[in-house]
Parts: C-alpha cells; sequence; structure tokens
C-alpha cells in the first residue's frame, strides 16, 4: 500500500503569491495611467469682437462715402442756382518808406500795402481768416511780411485792404545782399511778387461751407529806393492777381 501526500496549506499559499507577482518590472504607462488627466480638446475661441469691428469699419465708410456723395450733390445744385465767382483782388497802391541793406547785410524795409478784394456774387458771402502777407523778389527774397485782419466780404462788395509790413531787419546771405544790392541801383526798378494766404468759407442764406484754403498771387509790382524822407510809390500798372483755391486731398486707407 502506496502512502499518499498532501502538500501543506502553507506550501500552496506560497505558491500562489509567487504566481500573483510580476515577473518583470511596471512601465510608467502602468505607474502614471491612473493618476493622468484625460485630454479635452479646447474649443476654438469666437471671432465675434474682430466681426463687429470689421462690421464698425464698413459701415463707416460707407457713410462718410454717402456723406460725400451728399455733398457734391448739395454743391452742384447751389452751382447751378446761384453761379458763385471766385473773389478778386487787385493792388490798390504800394509805398516803400524803407528800403536798405547795411553794411552787415540787414535789410530793412517798410512798406504801407492797399489791397482791393471785390466779391461778384449776388448771393454768395466770402468770410476770411486774417490774411498773411508776404512781399519776395523773383529769387524768394524775403522783402517784407505782415497780414489783414478777418473779414465778412458781402455780396457785390469791395472792400479796401490796408497793412502796413516790413523785413524786421532780417540778415542776408553775402550772395543774396550783393544781387539786391545791384538790382536796388537799376532805375526801371525791382521786380516784386505779393503772396497772400488765408482760408475762407462761404455763407449762402443759413448755409455755411466748410473753410479751405485760399491764395492769391500778385506779380509785376515793381518798387524803387525812396529818395530823402519822402516814400517812393510802386508801380502797379502791370500787376496782375490770381487766385487759387488749396483744397486738401484726402487720402483712405482701408
Amino acid at each position: 500500500m502506496k502512502d499518499t501526500v498532501f502538500p501543506s496549506s502553507r506550501q500552496a499559499t506560497n505558491g500562489r503569491a509567487a504566481a500573483a507577482k510580476p515577473s518583470f518590472p511596471a512601465t510608467k504607462s502602468q505607474l502614471y495611467g491612473a493618476t493622468r488627466p484625460l485630454y479635452r480638446p479646447q474649443p476654438k475661441p469666437h471671432r465675434y469682437r474682430r466681426s463687429c469691428c470689421c462690421s464698425c469699419c464698413i459701415w463707416t465708410t460707407v457713410a462718410i462715402l454717402i456723406l460725400l456723395l451728399l455733398a457734391g450733390v448739395s454743391a452742384a445744385i447751389l452751382t447751378l442756382i446761384y453761379s458763385p465767382h471766385r473773389p478778386t483782388f487787385t493792388v490798390s497802391s504800394l509805398k516803400v518808406s524803407t528800403l536798405k541793406i547795411t553794411s552787415s547785410s540787414k535789410l530793412i524795409t517798410n512798406i504801407t500795402l492797399n489791397v482791393n478784394a471785390k466779391n461778384p456774387n449776388k448771393e454768395l458771402i466770402y468770410i476770411y481768416d486774417p490774411i498773411a502777407i508776404s512781399l519776395t523778389t523773383k529769387n524768394d527774397v524775403v522783402m517784407a511780411n505782415g497780414s489783414f485782419g478777418p473779414f465778412v466780404h458781402g455780396t457785390k462788395n469791395n472792400t479796401l485792404l490796408k497793412a502796413t509790413i516790413s523785413g524786421g531787419s532780417q540778415e542776408l546771405d553775402d550772395s543774396s545782399a550783393g544781387e539786391l544790392r545791384v538790382a536796388l541801383k537799376n532805375k526801371k526798378g525791382l521786380l516784386l511778387k505779393m503772396k497772400l494766404d488765408t482760408k475762407v468759407k462761404a455763407k449762402i442764406g443759413g448755409l455755411k461751407t466748410p473753410k479751405v484754403g485760399i491764395r492769391v498771387i500778385c506779380e509785376g509790382i515793381k518798387v524803387t529806393v525812396p529818395n530823402g524822407k519822402s516814400p517812393s510809390k510802386a508801380s502797379i500798372s502791370n500787376a496782375k492777381c490770381k487766385v487759387d483755391l488749396r483744397v486738401k486731398v484726402w487720402r483712405w486707407t482701408f
């Protein structure tokens, strides 16, 4: 008779424990998989703000264009109804009290100037800002500066503008001083150019236009050096004045 041997329960327990243990080390994914957060894709930001800004820019541009169109149509209607004309300017008189160059090449001048402004329109009133005056030679040497005051130019009206202008004892370079000394000795006189710069707006009834720049250039004025204390009168018989509007052109960038 053979004896049957049963293994002890302790040995069986140890065997199961040995089988439960892994025979290889744990990977990083096994170690950190339980604590690693799940990836969730973030939603794309909405572009409401950008689209709102674009819409505002577009509507603003459209509104500006409509206003410009209405202004153009209004100007065309007024032009057909009232047929506005530009104002005209003429040199009435110019007297030179002082005109000399010192030994240190300083130009000293004192000039009395009268200009006649004419508004030929029946319904249109011009409103002028102060008018800057500049009297120069053909080589752009500034002889005198000054200004006329602001004024309202009524319909069918002639306005006489008066001013006394001077050179302010400006110092000339040697070349300009030499050329001017030679020109002042010429018996035919020194040829000068007058420039007037200002801004003006027009008024028709209760309607006023925006201000626009205006420049008046008068050429053909001849002056001579005064003899003694008596001022010399400039020759203005060939003087002609031209009026130019200086309208700014706006450039829009989108």
